[in-house]
């Protein structure tokens, strides 16, 4: 039976899945969250397997879906969320759910354990909403960071441009003023002038790297030398 088989490798499943998630990363960054999704979702399996036994008087074509199936999505969900602050790709999301099912095969093989087609659609079932679940709280909470994160940098930039404005206007007024002839570029006015490029090269040298990083550029261009004599 899948819920004995499940219940008395419980440790050895834990581990193969840990081990399967260490191959999709570096050496020594096994993520610690497998240590927390997987049993979580082995207990509700385990959970959902008893209750449905306790039903086998139904036919199974009848059978209504278990109320800890609503336990396995909020917990899937909130896994999600979690993957999702740990770094992990939408992938990598649907390949942890799969490395239970996975598991769970092998040692069916392993031990000689038929899995019953009634077995069989309940596990199917809990990892369907499992994954379904997941990956919709991943996709949702990373499309909000998203949002979030562009309104942020739009507000950024619109601070960013107020700034740059102000200068321009300053050093295209004191520019207006030396035209004319009558006042010194090496006076008051002149050195406004000189003091609002310098404020707005430094605003933009400023800003660059922010913007680099947003757009995925984590390399600088070298600065050009400028003769400020």
């Amino acid at each position: 039976m899948l819920i004995e088989l499940l219940t008395s490798n419980r440790k050895l499943l834990i581990e193969r899945c840990r081990e399967k998630v260490a191959k999709r990363f570096p050496p020594g960054a096994i993520p610690a969250i497998v240590d927390h999704g997987v049993p979580l979702f082995l207990n509700q399996l385990a959970a959902t397997l008893r209750n449905e036994r306790l039903t086998t008087a139904r036919p199974s074509s009848l059978a209504e879906p278990s109320l800890m199936s609503s336990d396995i999505g909020r917990a899937a969900a909130l896994h999600g969320v979690e993957l999702l602050r740990l770094g992990y790709s939408i992938d990598q999301v649907v390949h942890h759910y799969g490395d239970v099912c996975q598991g769970l095969a092998d040692l069916a093989v392993e031990h000689r354990v038929e899995i019953t087609p009634d077995q069989f659609r309940t596990l199917n079932r809990c990892l369907d909403e499992a994954i379904a679940d997941a990956v919709a709280a991943f996709s949702h909470n990373r499309e909000t960071a998203i949002s979030q994160e562009a309104e942020v940098l739009h507000h950024r930039l619109g601070l960013l441009a107020e700034k740059e404005r102000r200068l321009i206007t300053v050093a295209i007024q004191t520019f207006s003023a030396i035209k004319t002839g009558n006042i010194g570029v090496t006076g008051a006015t002149g050195t406004a002038l000189v003091n609002a490029l310098y404020e707005l090269r430094d605003v933009v040298d400023q800003a660059l790297p922010e913007c680099r990083l947003a757009s995925g550029m984590t390399t600088l261009p070298p600065r050009p030398a400028v003769n400020e004599a």
